[in-house]
């Protein structure tokens, strides 16, 4: 059992004991604390959405009968993405937003991630402050002559998809005229309703489309986190059925991963890479991503003139940075991609828009596209933890032993060797550290992450 409080939100397993897991007393709690934050300066309407997992309705209608104890105008989306809860936040002008979802977490896990009135995930700071009042119990509750409503609302998947197919980088005509042949790894949640119907928006055939693990019921037909390991069924398909492309999306479609013609990976942490090379051609500037994330990236801005600038890990972190230095494309190495004119959140959704006028503009294959970019490798790893490790007396050891070399400590320790990196951090969503390492090598990279796990275990 566990229970994981950050700024990825609250985030547990399901059953056990409150305070260990995401029990139902627990989703009362924060929940509550939230609402009270969100609804502090009178805007009372909350906007709420789930991804598809078996827990998913039971904890949305906790959340939605809690908002409703505190006074809040909930409005209910029901199945949804994160992106699109987060775009419905804004549109609707709401006070923050609630998405039930533990994203790529196996499916006994489920979380809260909380927005503000933006439709962004709120700061550490609101989020200490909301944790806080959750413990201390200092909420209060409306009498029942002034307790809230629920709506629910059904358009809210095409207002944000036809708001994707709108975007001014978007070319519906151009993709259209490629007939493309596409196979989806919906992962037995929401991609299944949102991915086929985007592609159908964008002229894609409906015979075009290959929907593997389409039924919605949050059983995954395999680990939910879009990696390499993770997606041979989709890769198989893709060859099986002489397609162009293979999608991947996590439960909640905020992140991206592609399959290219012939069944290989085209990199999760290239996503990014190509949309990015889009848009900067499109429009120049700056870009981010996090400390964790590929340095093909900096590679491409500073081919189209830009700057690239880094950001600690966690989509909150990534936005702050990108606001800051007036990003025109950033996001996470995992796939995430965040197109600020369009909403400040990692979106799966106008990823696939962006990604397919990207290929049909250059008339290569996915393949081809792939070939163009630097081939870095990266090499990720994890140690479990026992919930007693002091890390920050592992890192000063660590910073010592390495403190020759270039060192960035904005989250974690990220250590500089030439042109190869590794990044060691406590992970936002789990509890281990990550190992996260990259070279031109494979090999390099495998043996730079094994030697600093070895340095990690003789520290503790």
């Amino acid at each position: 059992m566990a229970l994981i409080k950050s700024i990825s939100g609250i985030r547990g397993t399901i059953g056990g004991k409150p305070g260990e897991s995401l029990t139902p007393l627990d989703v009362v709690k924060y929940t509550a604390a939230f609402g009270e934050w969100a609804m502090a300066e009178g805007n009372k309407k909350i906007i709420i959405g789930r991804d598809g997992r078996m827990s998913g309705p039971m904890i949305a209608g906790l959340v939605a009968q809690t908002l409703v104890a505190m006074g809040a105008e909930v409005i209910d989306l029901g199945l949804s993405t994160t992106p699109t809860v987060e775009f419905e936040v804004a549109a609707e002008s709401a006070a923050g937003g609630i998405i039930i979802t533990a994203s790529h977490n196996p499916k006994e896990w489920n979380a809260l991630k909380l927005l503000n009135d933006k439709g962004e995930f709120i700061s550490a700071e609101v989020g200490a402050q909301i944790l806080n009042n959750a413990e201390l119990g200092n909420i209060n509750f409306s009498l029942v002559e002034k307790a809230g409503n629920i709506t629910t609302k059904f358009d809210h998947a095409d207002r944000h998809l036809d708001a994707i197919v709108s975007h001014a980088l978007v070319n519906k005509n151009l993709i259209e005229k490629q007939n493309l042949k596409i196979v989806v790894d919906a992962i037995n949640s929401s991609g299944a309703i949102f991915v086929p119907i985007l592609l159908k928006k964008l002229g894609i055939l409906e015979q075009n489309i290959i929907v593997l693990n389409g039924e919605v019921n949050g059983k995954f037909a395999h680990n939910p986190e879009p990696l390499p390991q993770h997606l041979s069924q989709l890769s198989a398909a893709v060859i099986a059925n002489k397609a162009d492309l293979g999608i991947s999306v996590d439960p909640d479609v905020d992140r991206l991963v592609l399959v290219c013609e012939d069944g290989s990976m085209f990199g999760e942490e290239y996503t990014l890479v190509a949309v990015a090379d889009y848009v900067l051609g499109k429009t120049k500037g700056d870009t981010v991503s996090n400390l964790s994330s590929t340095r093909a990236l900096k590679d491409i801005t500073e081919k189209h003139g830009g700057k690239y600038h880094p950001a600690a890990v966690g989509e909150v972190n990534v936005v702050a940075k990108m606001k800051e230095v007036n990003a025109v494309i950033g996001g996470e190495g995992n796939g995430g991609i965040i197109v600020p004119d369009f909403h400040y959140g990692r979106d799966a959704l106008i990823g696939i828009a962006l990604f397919l006028t990207h290929l049909s503009q250059s008339s290569k294959t996915v393949k081809q596209l792939r070939s163009g970019y630097p081939d870095y490798f990266i090499s990720k790893n994890k140690i479990e933890m026992d919930g007693k490790t002091n890390l920050t007396v592992v890192f000063e050891k660590l910073k010592e032993k390495y403190k020759s070399n270039p060192l960035n400590t904005i989250d974690g320790l990220r250590i500089e060797f030439d042109n190869d990196w590794v990044h060691l951090r406590s992970s936002n969503t789990e509890p281990i550290i990550r190992i996260i390492a990259e070279s031109n090598f494979e090999t390099t990279a495998n043996n730079i992450a094994s030697k600093l796990i070895r340095d990690i275990q003789e520290s503790l």
